[in-house]
């Protein structure tokens, strides 16, 4: 098997390593990666910083077209990322050409962005000290970035990292996650066919315990991070005078009201529950339920579950694919089996066949359950009835994390309610929290993370506000 180039500043490079993708359902090997050694790295680190000033004044023209052209070749690509992607992580082809095609759209928001992305000016006589005086107020890059990337949107995620910098002119290493590195390579190697200035792109596929010494480094003074809650705060902690964004977990609750469409609800939050294996972020994780359609909206839940096609990850048809490795997908059993022994039942699922766990929803869970208290990241939802409006959202705010919430309801009040009290960073009505637009703004609070994704949020994240003042200026 050919070895995988990794990209170091915009050119392909192999080091005196290299380790092995394989494929989550069948454990073949599906790539062979090369692994940069330490002085690769550094400079990649050293071609990053050398072009920050260069890069910062690109011409928006420059980056926007650059990035139109990322867009445009993922399009162009698509079915055989799609396939890569399939084949590094596992998800079902379904997934992951939905995947590529929010890629697509990512770059080209990005370059839309980018022509948008303009000073503004700001009049100083509102006060007489200020007569005369004009501020030209800008945003100017913090400098290089260093983009860690997770395993579950290997494509998409990296986007999110690379396609804001490149916009607002800041340099950026990608470290993608050693599970699934393919895919954020064919990306580095689009990059590479465009006229940004070397330097300003490098993706390294390091092990996970080489990556502290890029959190370390001074000349990266941007850290973007999508990946588990120690890590993350980790990060945080031990770079307290970078700019840290994270995006961390979540255990995302949907709450069904009673003026509710059931069946509709019921579709919705059995296919995300289960999407991506349940890996993601905003997979619906809990699910409550007011008491008066409780008894109606479980069975209709059940069948919505029950339903799903589940198993080879190849088959265009395939709903439910196998999780990241067979250690997840036992992780998720005895998760599972810990809640049943508690008290819980099981109403559909509950088995594993190696790396695929069956989607699976529990009832009469004990509040103390991991499946209810911490990140599943699995194919596993929990129902429980609530009394109303108050109880429903004070369970969803009975959580450590706080990324995305959605609300089944037909209520503009209780809609604006939801966005008041509900402690997430994300409020979607009529649909489950698994929805997102690459466009808006994305993250959340508390154990969630800090900062937000998003293209113009950040592009916001990744620079800071420079003033001039003119003086003289007849207003």
């Amino acid at each position: 098997m050919d070895v995988t180039s990794f990209w170091l500043a915009g050119r392909p490079a192999t080091g005196d390593e290299t380790f092995s993708v394989t494929n989550p359902y069948d454990g073949r090997v599906v790539g062979e990666v090369a692994v940069p050694t330490e002085a690769q790295v550094e400079e990649a680190v050293a071609a990053a910083d050398a072009v920050r000033a260069q890069a910062a004044a690109l011409p928006v023209h420059v980056r926007a077209e650059a990035l139109a052209h990322v867009s445009r070749r993922l399009a162009e690509r698509s079915e055989e990322i799609a396939r890569l992607i399939t084949a590094e992580n596992g998800k079902p082809l379904l997934w992951a050409r939905a995947e590529v095609n929010r890629a697509v759209s990512v770059f080209r928001f990005a370059a839309e962005e980018a022509r948008r992305w303009s000073p503004t000016t700001q009049r100083l006589d509102t006060d007489p000290g200020g007569a005369g005086r004009l501020a030209y107020v800008s945003r100017v890059p913090k400098g290089p970035v260093l983009g860690i990337a997770p395993f579950n949107f290997p494509l998409n995620l990296t986007a999110h990292k690379v396609a804001p910098a490149i916009a607002v002119g800041a340099p950026i290493v990608v470290k993608p996650a050693p599970a699934t590195p393919l895919s954020a390579l064919v990306l580095g190697e689009i990059l590479a066919e465009t006229d940004l200035p070397a330097g300003m792109v490098s993706v390294l596929p390091v092990p996970n315990d080489r990556a502290p010494a890029l959190v370390d480094d001074p000349r990266l003074p941007v850290v973007s991070f999508t990946g588990s809650v120690p890590v993350g705060w980790a990060i945080r902690e031990r770079a307290p005078r970078k700019h840290v964004t994270l995006e961390l977990g979540g255990n995302a609750a949907a709450v069904v009201l009673a003026d509710a469409d059931l069946d509709w609800a019921a579709t919705r939050i059995g296919l995300f529950s289960n999407y991506q294996a349940g890996q993601s972020c905003i997979a619906v994780q809990r699910v409550y339920v007011d008491r008066g359609v409780y008894e109606a909206f479980v069975p209709k839940l059940v069948e919505a579950v029950g339903s799903l096609v589940t198993g080879d990850p190849w088959d265009g048809a395939t709903q439910v694919g196998p999780l990241v490795s067979t250690d997840a997908a036992e992780r998720v059993e005895s998760w599972v089996n810990e809640a049943v022994a508690a008290g819980a039942k099981v109403l559909t699922g509950g088995t594993r066949d190696g790396a695929v766990y069956a989607p699976t929803v529990l009832a009469d869970v004990p509040a103390d359950a991991k499946v209810l208290r911490e990140e599943v990241f699995g194919p596993v939802l929990v129902v429980q009835p609530v009394d109303g409006v108050d109880e429903a959202f004070a369970q969803v705010n009975d959580s450590s994390f706080g990324l995305q919430a959605g609300v089944f309801t037909r209520s503009l009040d209780v809609a604006f309610r939801a966005h008041r009290e509900l402690n997430v960073g994300g409020v979607i009505i009529g649909d489950v929290p698994s929805y997102r637009a690459d466009q808006m703004p994305y993250g959340g609070v508390k154990d969630s993370g800090v900062g937000r994704e998003g293209l113009h949020s950040a592009m916001s994240d990744y620079t800071e506000e420079k003033v001039m003042v003119l003086t003289g200026i007849d207003l």
